[in-house]
């Protein structure tokens, strides 16, 4: 069994643990056992993880099982290639808007009056519809494809705090 520091991260923000279940997506139950020190997948250990905005291995006191440390590093590892995979698609469809806005204003130079009306309704409609295509098709099927991974505005909205192990390290430092 591992000791986890859940009960001490909930506590630190104030949370009980009817809030944490509902953060986190998992039920009242499961962070009941969790905190009594019992096992859990590790999808829903990176649940309980990001509601807390920690990494899963933060979770834990110490990891005494060989098997479950390499297993957390793995998901950390597969978290962040998920993340960079996300982020890549997402620019992406940034630059394909940004490209198609520069071919259509050099166009929209060579067409007089009527360019200037193209000009502004790509940059402030296309902006609009982008945003739509992003939140209606985009983002469902980027959290389906990647879920380890977050859009820019949920990291934005849950910065993660440094990790206890930095701040020790800064501690340390003075």
């Amino acid at each position: 069994m591992n000791v986890t520091r859940i009960v001490d991260l909930r506590q630190q923000r104030g949370w009980t643990q009817e809030r944490l279940a509902a953060e986190s997506g998992v039920g009242l139950r499961t962070i009941q056992r969790l905190e009594a020190g019992q096992d859990a997948s590790l999808e829903t250990l990176s649940l309980v993880a990001g509601a807390l905005r920690v990494e899963v291995r933060d979770l834990f006191a110490v990891i005494d099982d060989a098997h479950l440390s390499s297993r957390v590093e793995s998901l950390e590892a597969r978290a962040e290639e998920q993340q960079a995979g996300r982020d890549r698609i997402a620019a992406a469809w940034r630059w394909l808007y940004v490209g198609v806005g520069i071919v259509l204003s050099l166009l929209a130079f060579t067409l007089g009056p009527y360019g200037l009306v193209l000009f502004l309704a790509y940059w402030s409609g296309g902006y609009l519809i982008l945003l739509a295509i992003r939140r209606i098709y985009l983002e469902p099927r980027l959290e389906a494809r990647f879920p380890l991974a977050r859009s820019k505005r949920q990291r934005r909205a849950q910065p993660t705090p440094p990790r206890p192990s930095d701040v020790e390290a800064t501690e340390e430092a003075r």
